[in-house]
């Protein structure tokens, strides 16, 4: 099945929307002439085009099976500053400036990640973390997966040409923002992507009725600088510690 590439947008963040779309006729009204596949394709060079921009939503986890909710903002230099959380089961804060990352978790999620593990080593490793800053090397390996989710770049990579057959929809808002409506289909799976009508034709959310890989992520704040400054205070260096 092919993948589209707005679909690949969504990869770093476990959303893959493997859809294919059927033909459409061309309207009026916002990018007036254009088919949605052509819509489509200007929305991705444009949200190519951009430096960072920040994802919220809620994404399918191929590893547990369930689902991880962020809110990221990411730039093209490999800066990161947001939340996530697995299951929404408590939240872990991040940040990713330079080459070091810096996490703060909090007891419920420190506790759901621990399951299965002694509870004296568990209640061992909450009071030591619990709402504390952390901080290790970004290019080690327990922070692989989250560094390539901060990199604009990286997350864009697998997002080419288009060649969508996506329909045209009604018009609409996200946020606020003036949006034209695609559909994408295939089979029983269905997706839902806005893109702005004002401005540059940028991306604005997907949302997957995937039965495989469901989810919904918009995407905001275009160009604006990433709040990845380190956090201030004691830091819990994990590197150090073995961790």
């Amino acid at each position: 099945m092919r993948r589209t590439a707005l679909a690949a947008l969504c990869l770093a963040a476990a959303a893959t929307v493997s859809l294919t779309g059927c033909g459409e006729d061309k309207a009026d009204g916002p990018f007036a002439g254009l088919s949605g596949g052509e819509i489509a394709d200007r929305a991705v060079k444009a949200t190519k085009g951009a430096t960072s921009l920040r994802m919220k939503g809620d994404v399918a986890d191929e590893e547990s099976g369930g689902t991880i909710r962020i809110d990221i903002a990411l730039d093209k230099k490999g800066n990161c500053a947001g939340t996530m959380s697995a299951g929404g089961e408590g939240e872990a804060d991040l940040i990713k400036s330079g080459d070091t990352l810096y996490m703060r978790y909090d007891e419920t999620f420190l506790r759901e990640q621990s399951k299965g593990e002694p509870k004296d080593e568990t209640d061992s490793v909450v009071e030591m973390m619990a709402g504390k800053w952390t901080k290790m090397s970004a290019a080690g390996g327990d922070a692989k997966e989250i560094q390539s989710l901060c990199d604009l770049d990286t997350v864009l990579s697998e997002a080419g040409d288009v060649n969508s057959d996506a329909t045209r929809g009604k018009t609409s808002s996200v946020d606020g923002t003036p949006a034209i409506v695609l559909h994408e289909k295939d089979g029983k799976d269905r997706a839902t992507i806005y893109v702005a009508t004002k401005g540059k034709p940028y991306l604005l959310k997907v949302d997957s009725k995937s039965a495989k890989d469901p989810g919904t992520l918009t995407f905001s704040d275009y160009n604006k600088p990433v709040p990845a400054e380190a956090p201030k205070g004691k830091v819990m260096d994990l590197d150090k510690m073995g961790g």
